[in-house]
Order: C-alpha cells, then structure tokens, then sequence
C-alpha cells in the first residue's frame, strides 16, 4: 500500500508519500495555502491508494481545502511525532563539527521537520494497518 501523509499546520504543512514495501519516495514542506495543489501535484505522480491527515494544528482548514480533491481520505492520531521528527531528522543528518559535543536535546534542527512528521504519520498508519489496529479516527 502507498499513502499520502500530511501534517497540517498553520503556516506550513509537511507531506510525506510512503510505500509500506519501497519506503519514502517523496517528502517535502509547503506553505499551507498550498497544500492542495501539492498534494495534488504529489497524487498523480505517485498514485497513492490513500491521503492519511494528522489530526493536528488546523486539521479542519486543511481538511476542506484537501476535501476538494475528492481523494480517499483518513484522519489520524499523531502523538509525539514533532519530538520523533527530531530525533529521525538528527539520525540523518547528525551534527558535525563542535555541535556534535552539544546533547541532541538541547539542539533545534536547522530546517523545518514537518516532512520527517509526514512521514512517521505515514509509518505509524501503515504499521497499525499491518498488524491489524484501527489507526483511523475519522
């Protein structure tokens, strides 16, 4: 299965395309105002069976504008994934230099991390679809 995740927020919104079997193959963070046309942009080069949406920082706005796309759509939970979009970031991309000697706790990353939270989004539903549980809350 392959699902489009996005993290709503405000300001900016991260997405993430995910196959359960080839891993990420997209992620990026646009604007709010135009996650429409990105997740649009994003459904017909990788043709994922679901939009999955976290349910968080203006779920409802960008749920309408989404809702226009008439795509398969599924809230769900996203519990702690800013602090895991961290820590995922920090396991990629590792400090250097003298920031290395500075605890990963008391770094900010350099760059937004919505897409790394897209994408824990996408792999938490998977996971729970793999083993069963309802992931969804609509």
């Amino acid at each position: 299965m392959r699902v489009l995740a996005v993290d709503p927020g405000s300001a900016k919104c991260g997405l993430a395309v995910v196959d359960e079997r080839g891993g990420v193959l997209a992620r990026g963070v646009v604007p709010t105002e135009t996650v429409a046309a990105v997740v649009n942009a994003w459904y017909k080069a990788h043709r994922p069976q679901l939009l999955v949406v976290g349910k968080g920082t203006s779920l409802k706005r960008v749920r309408q504008e989404l809702a226009e796309l008439r795509l398969p759509l599924e809230v769900v939970r996203e519990e702690h994934t800013t602090m895991r979009a961290r820590a995922r970031y920090f396991e990629e991309n590792p400090p250097r230099g003298w920031r290395r000697l500075i605890p990963l706790s008391l770094q900010t990353p350099p760059v937004p991390v919505d897409d790394y939270a897209a994408v824990l989004i996408a792999e938490d539903y998977l996971s729970a679809r793999e083993e069963g549980e309802t992931a969804g809350i609509r």
